[in-house]
């Protein structure tokens, strides 16, 4: 049979349409489609995708899910995909994901519980195969996920919930490490700007900036909560310089409010490090390109990506809950006052 002798089909294309235009029988055109398992002499392969792109075919996912008993899909919660670390985050789970031949659904909670609960129910009864959540709190209520009976991964949690697997990095260790860089610049009187949506557990970030004060001698510095955004930095930036016993150093809970921060400082006249220093958390990569550039504690993305993965659709799908917290890496550029 010629593929001349053949009409192009009316109505949605199948896999049957294909095999006909292509004189081929619907299990080769399924081993190109899926890559597999059997291979294809490479003429048949081109015949096939020839009629693929003529005949407009597209597969279909939702049959494909049934008879594999998989969707394929991985879905991803993160507060918010307009602060670049969880942009760099949800797109280094995908590239990871994609790796493992898996597709990805990104969900939003803008910071609400409520919302991140109902992006538990809308991913579940997508029936996708495993959920990484990165929370808005560092104790989030797991119910809706345990009810779920999705495989699931916390993203970003530096805790050792039951029955989870989490992936994470030691927020106090990087916290301490950023403070006792500014008291080796000769700073005594360092302020924090921490967030405000941490739930009933105390941010790692805060016991490391409150530790390292505390081990050098000196006295715990003002902390002033804002929300995790550069207009939430601007306004603690403010407030900070009111004070009539001002810091002469901020360590940031994120780049974003470090942005803010610059801004209101800039505004004020105030020059950044001389007369104010400030180191930031996170390592986006805006934190590279804002003038000065910004001394950051630098969060392993990829790697976290990565592990994440590996738990919940990777070698490790299916085996024993784990949690991994991974070390942070101090960035030093030109906001703390070094050259």
């Amino acid at each position: 049979m010629t593929t001349s002798a053949v009409q192009t089909p009316r109505g949605p294309v199948t896999r049957k349409d294909v095999a006909r235009y292509a004189g081929v029988s619907t299990a080769v055109v399924s081993y190109v489609v899926n890559g597999g398992p059997k291979n294809v002499a490479p003429a048949t392969e081109a015949k096939v995708r020839d009629a693929i792109r003529i005949l407009g075919y597209r597969p279909n996912a939702a049959a494909r899910a049934l008879k594999l008993g998989s969707s394929e899909t991985v879905g991803v919660i993160v507060p918010d995909n307009t602060n670049p670390f969880f942009s760099l985050l949800a797109h280094a789970v995908e590239e990871a994901a994609a790796a493992l031949g898996f597709g990805m659904v990104l969900a939003n909670s803008d910071g609400s519980l409520a919302k991140e609960r109902q992006n538990i129910r809308n991913l579940a009864a997508r029936q996708v195969d495993g959920v990484f959540l990165a929370s808005c709190v560092f104790d989030p209520d797991l119910t809706d996920l345990q009810a779920s009976e999705i495989p699931s991964v916390l993203l970003n949690n530096a805790g050792s919930p039951p029955g989870f697997t989490s992936v994470g990095v030691d927020l106090e260790a990087g916290g301490r490490v950023a403070v006792e860089h500014l008291i080796g610049h000769g700073h005594t009187n360092i302020g924090l700007a921490i967030g405000t949506n941490t739930g009933n557990q105390l941010d790692g970030r805060e016991v490391g900036w409150l530790g390292a004060l505390r081990d050098a001698g000196l006295p715990d510095g003002p902390m002033l909560h804002s929300p995790f955004s550069r207009a939430g930095g601007y306004e603690v930036g403010k407030r900070f310089l009111a004070m009539a016993n001002r810091p002469t150093a901020i360590f940031a809970s994120n780049d974003m409010q470090a942005i803010g921060i610059l801004r209101a400082l800039h505004e004020a006249g105030v020059k950044v490090p001389q007369e104010m220093a400030l180191v930031s958390f996170d390592g986006s990569i805006d934190s590279e390109y804002t003038w000065p550039a910004l001394t950051t504690v630098a969060q392993p993305v990829n790697a976290m990506a990565e592990a994440a993965v590996q738990a919940l659709v990777g070698e490790g799908r299916g085996g024993d809950r784990v949690h991994s917290i991974l070390p942070t890496d101090l960035i030093v550029r030109q906001s703390c006052g070094c050259p």
